[in-house]
């Protein structure tokens, strides 16, 4: 599904309900990133040390594409985005968790929690 104002796309692997994210909200997820273009896995909160990451939602705290892809999200809901690489790390990529540079990227999120 599109998203308004950016080129991510999502789709909804298993619905949620109740409240959806808003601007703002404090949310809980599990995630797990993979590079677009390989397919190589580079985080995934469910490995040894990890753990579930919580973040506000649409105020800019982490990339463009997750941001603006999670908003709209229910609890329980998990979601695949598919963000190209303008709305994730770009030109200058992600070189400590190997992402290489234009690299548009695969994030499986679930949501766990709002507050």
């Amino acid at each position: 599904q599109h998203i308004e104002g950016v080129e991510t796309v999502y789709r909804i692997l298993k619905n949620g309900s109740g409240v959806a994210v808003s601007k703002g909200k404090t949310v809980t997820v599990h995630a797990k990133g993979s590079v677009l273009q390989t397919g190589v896995q580079f985080w995934s909160t469910h490995d040894a040390g990890v753990g579930p990451y919580t973040y506000k939602a649409g105020v800019g705290l982490v990339i463009k594409g997750w941001d603006r892809g999670c908003l709209g999200m229910k609890l329980g809901e998990t979601r695949l985005l598919r963000i190209p690489a303008q709305e994730a790390y770009g030109a200058a990529g992600f070189p400590a968790w190997g992402i290489p540079a234009n690299s548009g990227l695969h994030f499986e999120i679930e949501l766990i929690t709002i507050k």
